[in-house]
């Protein structure tokens, strides 16, 4: 059976206010996801591709035209609506990795978790089980100023995977990190895409976050240009 679509975008447009005008930031684009899809938006900077994003994960809303979340319309949200549909859905991962500097790393991934009144015990199994997947279990009682980029990138993970979100929005996951650490992260990111069947859609420009996409919709001034399935060599 076929994976149902759980986004739904139908020409969407975004404009914002710029002076005595409006920036079109996107234009009547039309595109939908599938669950586990592992997919990359990518353009130059100002294309769209993190305004995109951003809806989808009901941070902004649309301007014309319908996105559709997990059967929810993100225009029709409330504030607290919008709220749950991302504590209890959807992940997030910035380039900027967001941790809290005062807490440590089982803290910082626990977080998403006490938002949810999770008991306990539950909470601890998925905060280990988290920070197993990613690797850090030797750090759970460090604290970000003590990692490495490539550590507190793993943690960023590691928070986003711990309620094991339906979809993923990573922007730029790999801007400051060197090769090295880009990918490893890449390959627990697509590892946990496989296991867990998570949805991921990244915002990126970087060659070696392509490198590992199975689709590519290119982006630019706010219009699709191009999407493609990518089919990688079997090992």
């Amino acid at each position: 059976m076929e994976n149902p679509a759980i986004i739904h975008i139908d020409k969407l447009t975004k404009r914002f206010p710029v002076g005595n005008g409006e920036f079109t930031a996107l234009n009547n684009v039309s595109l939908q996801f599938e669950k586990g899809e592992f997919t990359g938006l990518v353009g130059p900077s100002g294309s769209g591709k993190t305004t995109l994003l951003n809806i989808i994960g009901s941070l902004d809303t649309p301007t014309e035209g319908v996105v559709t979340v997990l059967g929810q319309s993100i225009a029709g949200l409330s504030h607290k609506q919008s709220a749950q549909l991302r504590n209890k859905h959807l992940g997030f991962i910035f380039q900027t990795y967001n941790l809290f500097p005062v807490y440590t790393v089982y803290e910082n991934v626990e977080f998403a978790l006490l938002l949810q009144h999770i008991p306990a015990a539950e909470r601890r199994k998925a905060v280990l089980d988290a920070l197993e997947w990613v690797g850090l279990t030797d750090k759970i009682n460090s604290k970000p100023p003590q990692l490495s980029g490539g550590e507190g990138q793993r943690v960023a993970i590691a928070r986003a995977m711990v309620k094991r979100p339906a979809i993923m929005l990573a922007d730029e996951p790999t801007a400051n990190l060197d090769s090295k650490n880009s990918h490893h992260i890449l390959q627990t990111m697509k590892r946990l895409n496989e296991e867990l069947h998570t949805t991921f859609l990244f915002a990126t420009h970087d060659e070696k976050v392509m490198a590992y996409l199975d689709r590519i919709i290119s982006l630019e001034d706010g219009k699709v240009v191009k999407d493609e399935q990518i089919v990688h060599a079997k090992n």
